[in-house]
């Protein structure tokens, strides 16, 4: 047998090669998607179809509220999801603590705004009213988060990646049952100092209230600080550094551990601010109030990209106007809002687990 014969066993030729059948190429999962997203455009066009036909279809100013809302959730949501995102990129564990830390940071800020009411401080100062109260919201979560890292989180750093998980969601608990023995179960009711209170009109008669520009515009100040921080100062090439590599960032002079303390600091700060945000927006508080926004957070996170800055923010985004708009445009009740928010969770570790702006992840990562 010639050598020619030989390696033509051993390897298949071209040709053989090109005789593959045709749907052995084809990516599956991204037919199945197309095809998922493909039958829910067609169940939004059927609902909106049937409902002007039966003269119940909703009108204009109701979607610029629905599509406001949608604003104001997603600017929480991201808001609360950048702290996990940063816990992530520095040490790659997700802190189920964290919708706790919301919680803490919302009933700092309410009793100071009580405070402030007893005094009559807040009809005659509002934007001072609304500074303290932030102010004691940001603290108190920051106080809070670095509290935990010391406590919960550094004695396991080098612990296997399970341990931190379980310790995470101890802590969560923990958290929730000492803030209902100390604040009790009863609901807290935020008072919205004249400022917030009332509704801007748009044109065509579209009532937004001034919660919600207030904290849309609040959530984009916030977001685009951290982003010009992270991104163009000192400390935030250090915490890119970090997250990088760490023995390299200390072998380059960083401090490992104060920067892991930075980070913890700035999204317990965001997150207080987020638990203020929704104080005021919903106008009520309870110790449970951050566990479906932490764990929507958490969801908006790697929908854009889990340890992704711009991707949190997205993420955020699209969840809250999903929430808002996703039960009217399928026909469906309202109450189902939390249906669409895991279901999109779901669909993105299938179809694409790295989120919509991740990267692949590496070995060393994954």
């Amino acid at each position: 047998m010639s050598a020619t014969s030989e390696h033509s066993g051993d390897q298949p030729s071209a040709f053989v090669r090109k005789q593959r059948p045709w749907y052995s190429r084809v990516n599956w999962i991204a037919v199945v998607a197309a095809i998922f997203v493909l039958l829910l455009l067609l169940q939004m066009i059927r609902v909106q179809v049937d409902l002007a036909q039966a003269g119940k279809a909703y009108p204009p100013t109701y979607w610029a509220l629905q599509f406001s809302n949608g604003l104001v959730l997603g600017g929480v949501y991201a808001l609360i999801a950048l702290g996990y995102t940063l816990v992530y990129g520095i040490l790659f564990m997700i802190n189920f603590a964290h919708g706790e830390i919301v919680m803490f940071g919302a009933y700092a800020g309410f009793f100071v705004l009580a405070a402030c009411d007893a005094l009559g401080f807040t009809k005659s100062n509002q934007v001072a009213t609304l500074l303290l109260v932030f102010g004691a919201g940001m603290l108190v979560s920051m106080l809070m988060g670095v509290g935990l890292e010391r406590i919960a989180y550094r004695p396991l750093r080098n612990a296997p990646r399970l341990v931190p998980l379980i310790t995470a969601i101890g802590a969560s608990v923990f958290l929730q049952e000492t803030s209902r023995l100390i604040f009790g179960a009863p609901i807290r009711v935020y008072v919205k100092p004249p400022l917030l209170q009332g509704a801007f009109t748009l044109p065509g008669n579209i009532s937004i209230p001034t919660t919600g520009v207030f904290v849309i515009l609040s959530s984009l100040v916030l977001m685009v600080l951290l982003y010009w921080l992270v991104q163009r100062t000192t400390t935030g090439r250090a915490m890119r550094a970090v997250a990088t590599n760490k023995e390299a960032a200390a072998l380059m002079g960083v401090s490992v551990d104060r920067i892991i303390v930075i980070t913890f600091a700035i999204g317990s700060i965001l997150a207080g601010a987020a638990g203020v945000m929704l104080g005021f927006h919903n106008s009520q508080i309870n110790s449970t109030m951050g566990f479906f926004p932490g764990i929507k957070a958490f969801t908006a996170a790697v929908l854009g990209g889990i340890g992704n800055i711009p991707g949190a923010m997205l993420g955020g985004l699209i969840l809250g106007l999903a929430e808002a708009l996703g039960p009217s445009l399928l026909g469906i009740p309202s109450q189902y809002k939390d249906v669409i928010a895991f279901t999109l969770l779901v669909l993105v570790l299938i179809f694409r687990p790295q989120g919509i702006l991740g990267e692949h992840l590496g070995a060393e990562k994954a």
